[in-house]
């Protein structure tokens, strides 16, 4: 019931067996910056942390359109990769990226029309429905919805938590 981390090779696993459900193994985890991560351009207090006790578990992944141009400098000393996409739209290159990954592997974190579809295609999706609030078709699309990004990314690592929102 409770998650574990197995180690093959270099690719960590993240594993919750979760009642009715299934057992749901992810290896990647996606967030969309602004909205998800960061407000007004900024990170938000304590992301960082866990960010980094995050990816020490499984391949963190940042993606995002950087509507404020501090994506870079805020995601600098963390443990991930960065995307920074220019085109528009954006959605669809997202939803790109976690099938690239392997989707049903992957978890993703959004809150923007954009990440609807990105969402949609995750083995898990939560919605942050932060200070920027959260578009409703991402909120159908998500499995979870938190009240902030702190929140989600403790699902993780306190996998109790996510096991009781999940199992029927």
């Amino acid at each position: 019931m409770v998650s574990k981390l197995a180690t093959k090779g270099e690719q960590a696993v993240l594993t919750f067996d979760i009642p009715a459900r299934g057992v749901l193994k992810i290896k990647n985890v996606v967030f969309d910056f602004n909205g998800t991560m960061a407000v007004d351009g900024r990170l938000v207090p304590g992301l960082a942390q866990r960010l980094e006790a995050l990816a020490r578990q499984v391949r963190v992944h940042v993606i995002t359109a950087d509507t404020f141009g501090s994506a870079a400098q805020a995601c600098r000393e963390m443990s991930c990769t960065l995307t920074v996409l220019p085109e528009n739209p954006i959605g669809p290159h997202k939803a790109r990226l976690v099938e690239s990954l392997g989707a049903a592997e992957t978890a993703a974190f959004g809150n923007g029309a954009n990440d609807a579809a990105m969402l949609a295609a995750a083995g898990l999706s939560v919605v942050v429905i932060g200070s920027e609030g959260a578009a409703v078709e991402t909120l159908l699309a998500a499995d979870v919805a938190v009240r902030e990004i702190n929140d989600g990314v403790d699902l993780l690592l306190q996998p109790g938590r996510l096991v009781a929102t999940l199992r029927r």
